[in-house]
């Protein structure tokens, strides 16, 4: 089985959180920070969202930039992935 998003939803996997600090301190997992940087493992077919056309911008494989709290976390395959909406992309790292 796979995730097919619908519209304009995208999903996502987190790159590897920072386990320790700058100054070399370790940080527990409660204290670790969502990652902001992921990968994007499938993306929608665009179309029109509340009345507007969307073309979708990222394709499988970008490195995304994600603003910080968006998207809905699911766990599937016993893996953890996001599934966000494309305005909630912020860049594409290149």
């Amino acid at each position: 089985m796979t995730i097919k998003p619908l519209f304009d939803k995208v999903v996502v996997e987190g790159l590897k959180a920072e386990e320790k600090t700058k100054s070399g301190l370790y940080l527990t997992a409660a204290a670790q920070e969502k990652p902001a940087t992921c990968v994007v493992i499938a993306v929608g077919p665009g179309g029109v969202v509340n009345g507007k056309e969307v073309k979708m911008q990222v394709k499988v494989g970008d490195k995304v930039l994600l603003s910080k709290y968006s998207g809905t976390d699911v766990k599937f395959d016993d893996k953890e992935y996001t599934i966000i909406s494309q305005s909630d992309i912020l860049a594409i790292v290149e």
